[in-house]
Order: structure tokens, then C-alpha cells, then sequence
């Protein structure tokens, strides 16, 4: 997890920001009573509702997307070390979990909640501040996974467009200690047999 922390700084930096901006943007408002915050939340459903979609499908295309990426990583002739094919990991797994936790919002904000007669007025206030707390959030991250995707995506252009030198390559020396560790896990595999 640190070393997560670490090499994603840049991105998690965007997307807390990007939090903060909006999330202070909304506590503007101050503080509003149960009718305010019903015609509110009427008003910014629809906006809610499409940043959502927006969210879902983006993260659907960047995880089609991923398969093309390991399709280029996987055929370039420098030998990538496991680190590239981790961050790629990375991505993907928090790109899934903002899909689905994205798509469980935008089925919870089409409920016509502003419709019913049940609910207290009191209520509206709270459900309006946590719609918006939620959007911040997902906002939030979206930007980290565009930022990581932007991250992993350079490398590749370096690598494999740019044919730089870059430390996600292993070195000639560590392609032949790579192949003597898998040499001797064979032969310890075959000894066992």
C-alpha cells in the first residue's frame, strides 16, 4: 500500500484536490432547511445523474481500453519489469470499483425520493448534503484513474514509441538473472516430479 501511495502521488494529489474544489464549492451554500434542500436536490439531480453516466461509461472505455494497452506492453521488444504490469493492475481494480460503486449511485439518484410524501422534510437536507459529498467523491476519483492511466500511458510512449532508456526495462544483466531464477525453479519443479 505504500508503495502505491508513493508511486501514484501525483495522481492521488489530483484527485483530493479536485475533492476539496468541489466539495467547497457545494459548503458555499451554508446551511439550508429541508424545503430548500428538496428543491435543490430536484434541480441537481439531472446534473447528478449525468456526471454519473458520464462516470460509468468512462470507466467502462478505460478498462476496454487497459486490454489494448497490455496488448502494446506485452508486444514491444524490451522485456517490461513486473512494476509496469502492477500499475496497470492498479488501475484496473480501482477503475472497477468506481464503475460499480458509480453505477450503485446513479440507480440510487434515479429513485424519485423528491416524488414522496413519506419522507420528512428534515430529511432532504441530508440526503442533498450526501448526494453531493458523493459526487465530490467520485469526481475525486475519476480524476485519480484518468491521472494513472495518463501516468502508465507516458511510460509506454517512452518506451515504445520514444525507444528511451527507462527504468521500467530490465537491463541486459537482469534479463540473464531473470532466466537463471526461472532455470532453477524449473529444475527444483522437475527434481520434486
Amino acid at each position: 500500500m505504500k508503495t502505491f501511495l508513493i508511486n501514484n502521488k501525483r495522481a492521488i494529489y489530483g484527485g483530493l484536490i479536485t475533492f476539496c474544489i468541489i466539495t467547497t464549492g457545494v459548503f458555499l451554500l451554508g446551511n439550508i432547511s429541508g424545503y430548500e434542500a428538496k428543491n435543490l436536490l430536484e434541480a441537481s439531480l439531472s446534473g447528478i445523474n449525468m456526471l454519473c453516466n458520464t462516470i460509468v461509461l468512462a470507466s467502462a472505455t478505460i478498462l476496454a481500453l487497459l486490454l489494448t494497452l497490455l496488448g502494446i506492453s506485452s508486444g514491444t521488444k524490451s522485456k517490461l519489469k513486473d512494476s509496469h504490469y502492477i500499475e496497470v493492475l492498479n488501475i484496473a481494480k480501482i477503475d472497477t470499483i468506481l464503475f460499480i460503486v458509480t453505477l450503485i449511485m446513479f440507480q440510487l439518484f434515479n429513485i424519485p425520493i423528491t416524488e414522496s410524501n413519506e419522507v420528512p422534510t428534515g430529511w432532504f437536507s441530508i440526503i442533498y448534503w450526501i448526494t453531493l459529498f458523493m459526487s465530490s467523491v467520485l469526481s475525486g476519483a475519476m480524476v485519480v484513474v484518468i491521472l494513472m492511466l495518463y501516468n502508465t500511458v507516458t511510460n509506454i510512449i517512452l518506451i515504445v514509441g520514444l525507444k528511451q532508456d527507462h527504468e521500467l526495462i530490465y537491463k541486459k544483466d537482469e534479463v540473464e538473472e531473470q532466466k537463471e531464477d526461472i532455470e532453477k525453479e524449473e529444475g527444483t519443479k522437475s527434481s520434486k516430479d
